[in-house]
């Protein structure tokens, strides 16, 4: 099935004085719904990722205190990530690591902030802090940037269909 959802534009910026990478996006639903897609992960597994990519998630207790483990498959190869939500209030906030299992040492603290914009549309605001320069650069040379874009696409997707 085909969309036609129009899908707005991804900042993704490295942070000159820190080893930080903010997100800046915009969506065109409600903060309430942009969380649900972030904690729900029947939703989660519909758009996290680039689009050549299968996500399986093997657990996702996105709670403060809770914890997660997922997979993205492509071609036979498994790509592991997992995690832990440090603290997650309804709506508004989601902190958590990021660990990429290919990188076992390096943990990323992630902060989401959504900020409502009034008619029913969300800002959201990430950031990855990582341990050095060098990890960060590591990080953005990855494909990333592609990846997350992709994935916010596909989120604009799903948020268009009404999840």
């Amino acid at each position: 099935m085909s969309t036609t959802t129009s899908h707005r534009e991804t900042s993704i910026e490295a942070d000159a004085a820190v080893p930080l990478v903010r997100i800046v996006r915009e969506f065109d639903a409600p903060p309430a719904k942009v969380f649900r897609a972030h904690t729900d992960p029947e939703l989660l597994v519909r758009w996290l990722g680039p689009r050549d990519l299968t996500m399986t998630v093997e657990h996702y207790d996105c709670r403060t205190g809770g914890s997660y483990r997922y997979l993205h498959t492509r071609d036979g190869e498994e790509y592991g990530f997992h995690g832990s939500f440090h603290e997650v209030r309804p709506d508004s906030l989601i902190v958590q690591t990021f660990t990429f299992e290919g990188w076992p040492d390096g943990v990323a603290l992630e902060r989401l902030v959504l900020e409502d914009l009034g008619d029913g549309r969300t800002r959201l605001t990430a950031t990855s802090l990582v341990d050095s320069f060098e990890s960060r650069d590591a990080f953005l040379a990855s494909g990333m940037e592609s990846g997350v874009r992709q994935g916010y696409e596909r989120l604009d997707d799903v948020l268009a269909e009404g999840a």
